[in-house]
């Protein structure tokens, strides 16, 4: 096969799977390696998650041109779980039993990642999981390319108390896993630096939710008691936009009460006015912003791919990159495909990250990262006000929590995502 038939070859695998599984004959489905994208591609989290569907195709198509992996082109295997949180797990059981995928990148919610999870350990395939998370969980077949609390809320709330003297906390939240879990590990946190309870407002939404009108109202009465407050936001997906609308429409500036997100990002912005959101916070482990000759080379790639040059680059897409790369050099290590293998490969693995840095895989499948917060621009971009010195390793426990703090993951040497170093032993016990 000459090399343009190759990646013309390349192409077509990355241009079916916008249409779900390839339709290639049998015979040249069983010469690719296929990997799982399990992402909202309609429903409430479509705006998030088909950015990262598309950076996955973008991904496979770059390796293609380099030669696949272990002389094998890749074929990437699409699916709509529809932001329908049973159905990812359906999706996901398909990926791993019709289409036989060697692995799989997917999920933005920890309600769906809480959902597959079970899939993977029957079936035993490996998923990536690129957003931030809650914590409390250290899978053998989960590797966690987005932050734990440790490395993006426990830093926030430092920087906020430390930089902008805040005293009182608004908690807002979507109503699910991360969110709950999150705000129950910062009010902890607040709690032991001396914050009192009166002084800490928890606020929880649906999905979708629109009328944020009382809310921030409330917000707005919270923070007039004179000392001040700041709101630490786990609002995720659709509801970001009509909540900073809100924030806009009673105009509350930074200046009064800022608001630090961990999922509102350059996509969400991209699509409202943000002149009146201008130094409002986000706590992130990547902007495009960020000014490096690798974060430069994959926007001009990204922009070329998508054809738009107004696209722009986020957090979970930087967690892909660095999880896709290091499955493709933990494949090329072991030699093989076999998840079993290549989950033993996996920690140690370094990947350069686009932001200077360089990530490693660690014991606990989580990864070294580091935490920057940024101020948003009137452009929706953000500029970053402050950073950790080097990279931050990812807690799989949380210190913050009684039922947690004497717990470590540890798939190398424990065998065990929950091994208690009080009691030594597996499981919690």
């Amino acid at each position: 096969m000459n090399s343009n038939r190759r990646e013309f070859l390349g192409t077509a695998l990355a241009g079916a799977a916008f249409l779900g599984a390839s339709r290639l004959p049998a015979a040249a489905q069983q010469d690719t390696i296929k990997v799982g994208i399990l992402h909202s591609l309609s429903g409430t989290m479509a705006i998030s998650e088909t950015t990262l569907k598309d950076v996955m195709l973008m991904l496979i198509e770059e390796q293609n041109k380099k030669g696949g992996v272990l002389g094998k082109k890749l074929e990437a295997v699409v699916v709509d779980p529809a932001s329908n949180w049973p159905l990812f797990a359906e999706k996901a059981r398909e990926l791993i039993t019709k289409d036989k995928v060697a692995a799989c990148f997917g999920c933005w919610t920890s309600v769906s990642r809480k959902s597959v999870l079970p899939v993977f350990k029957e079936l035993n395939n490996i998923l990536f999981y690129p957003v931030q998370y809650e914590g409390e969980e250290s899978e053998r077949n989960v590797f966690y390319t987005g932050a734990a609390p440790n490395q993006q809320a426990i830093p926030a709330v430092d920087y906020l108390a430390k930089e902008e003297k805040v005293e009182r906390w608004v908690l807002a939240g979507t109503d699910y896993v991360y969110p709950r879990t999150t705000n129950k590990i910062l009010e902890a946190y607040l709690k032991s630096k001396g914050v009192k309870p009166e002084d800490i407002m928890i606020n929880y939404t649906p999905f979708g939710h629109s009328d944020w009108q009382t809310i921030v109202s409330d917000i707005k009465k919270f923070g007039s008691a004179g000392k001040k407050t700041a709101v630490v936001s786990t609002i995720n997906g659709d509801a970001n936009v009509p909540f900073y609308k809100e924030l806009g429409n009673q105009g509350i500036k930074a200046t009064d009460i800022p608001v630090v997100a961990f999922s509102v990002g350059e996509e969400e912005l991209a699509g409202i006015d943000t002149k009146p959101l201008v130094g409002h916070l986000a706590a992130w482990n990547y902007f495009e912003s960020i000014d490096t000759p690798e974060n430069k080379a994959f926007i001009k790639q990204w922009q070329a791919f998508t054809k738009n040059p107004k696209r722009v680059t986020n957090d979970p897409m930087e967690a892909h990159y660095i999880g896709f790369n290091m499955w493709v050099k933990a494949v090329e290590k072991a030699k093989s495909i076999d998840p079993d293998k290549v989950i033993d490969a996996l920690p140690g693995i370094e990947q350069a990250n686009l932001t200077g840095g360089v990530s490693k895989m660690l014991p606990n499948h989580h990864i070294t990262k580091p935490v920057f917060i940024g101020e948003i621009k009137e452009d929706g971009q953000f500029d970053v006000v402050w950073k950790t010195a080097g990279l931050v390793p990812g807690d799989a426990w949380s210190k913050e929590l009684d039922g947690s703090k004497d717990l470590i993951g540890d798939w190398v040497d424990k065998k065990c995502g929950n091994f208690n170093v009080k009691t030594n032993k597996c499981g919690g016990a």
